[in-house]
């Protein structure tokens, strides 16, 4: 058993490089090479739309991945075609061993990038480690720059320490900065245009995400919801020239405003118009491989491996899952038991 000591850890060199296996392919001539893998489900913050103040019931450490098991999963993905690597949570800056995982994926042969999402309040403090560690690029969650706002959807202070952090990010060597904002009617609808002038002089993308049904039955049906289309006419009103651009697969309507530096995208992650360009693998703090952010059903690749299932049995089982895809996640939705009722438990 590794162990870690005094927060610094030596992770193990990648082995031998195996025989590259087959692509990841589904049954609707779609290819996984993106693994979106969250480290834990605690976070530091409440939001609203993802649990109730009090927090839910967090599974134990035990019943998640241990550093061996991600570092296990990693080299099996990469075998199979994936070449981005987005770690999430929960918020993955409380993992201590964050920054050991990172190092190792960017060692291995394959992997082009690697990706954390975080609110933002440890951020800066940890801004020269995710550098040194390698990586890619960030992902802060922000929904409003309003402090009394701030209180209110995560129930907790600190709007200053995740600005500090953008501002900490964007002056680092991290290639990509991108702002996720969760759009929400009589909110932050008014906010639209702060968040879009922040890509006047800084190199960001700041990326307007709608409001998802995974919030602990708190929000969801209050008349919140922010539609992709109506987020786009909103910001269409007020400004005078909308250049589209190239972006990710998830940013269906993206543009750079005027002769702005940064970026502007909406994401319809609820409406899913995107579902046809998808290309992610989606694996639980726990272990569990969902083939759809809307999938109900669960394979569990941890206790494959805690029960000794060969590398070929369990890339068979990932194979297998992603073969079932089904078209969208409307159709995802409707299938299987709903075990999972709020974000922190499915990963960011």
């Amino acid at each position: 058993m590794r162990v870690i000591e005094n927060n610094t850890y030596t992770a193990p060199s990648p082995g031998v490089l195996k025989t590259s296996a087959s692509p990841i392919e589904d049954q609707h001539g779609r290819t996984f090479n993106y693994l979106r893998l969250a480290l834990n489900e605690k976070c530091n913050l409440r939001c609203m739309y993802c649990m109730p103040e009090e927090g839910i019931n967090f599974r134990s450490e035990d019943k998640l991945l241990s550093i061996d098991e991600i570092f296990h999963l990693l080299e099996l993905t990469s075998e199979m075609g994936v070449t981005k690597i987005r770690l999430t949570g929960g918020e993955p800056l409380l993992r201590k061993d964050l920054f050991p995982i990172i190092q190792y994926a960017n060692s291995m042969d394959g992997i082009d990038s690697i990706h954390v999402t975080t609110n933002g309040l440890l951020l800066s403090k940890y801004i020269h480690d995710l550098e040194e560690s390698g990586v890619s690029g960030l992902n802060i969650s922000l929904d409003t720059l309003n402090p009394k706002k701030f209180k209110i959807i995560t129930r907790r202070d600190g709007l200053d320490l995740v600005l500090n952090s953008l501002h900490k990010a964007m002056q680092s060597t991290i290639q990509s900065i991108k702002l996720n904002v969760v759009g929400m009617r009589d909110f932050n609808d008014d906010e639209l245009m702060d968040f879009v002038r922040l890509t006047k002089e800084n190199d960001i993308t700041v990326r307007f995400v709608e409001l998802m049904p995974f919030d602990s039955h708190q929000i969801w049906k209050t008349g919140k919801f922010y539609g992709a289309d109506h987020i786009l006419a909103d910001i269409k009103n007020q400004v005078s020239e909308l250049k589209p651009i190239d972006g990710s697969r998830t940013e269906h309507h993206i543009f750079r405003v005027d002769d702005y530096k940064g970026k502007v995208a909406v994401i319809p992650a609820y409406s899913r118009s995107l579902c046809g360009a998808c290309n992610r693998i989606r694996i639980t703090a726990d272990g569990k491989l969902l083939n759809c952010l809307y999938s109900q059903n669960e394979i569990n690749l941890r206790d494959a491996m805690r029960t000794g299932k060969t590398d070929m049995m369990i890339k068979d089982m990932i194979y297998g899952t992603m073969k079932k895809k089904f078209k969208d996640g409307w159709e995802a939705q409707n299938q299987g038991n709903d075990n999972r009722e709020s974000m922190t438990q499915i990963g960011g």
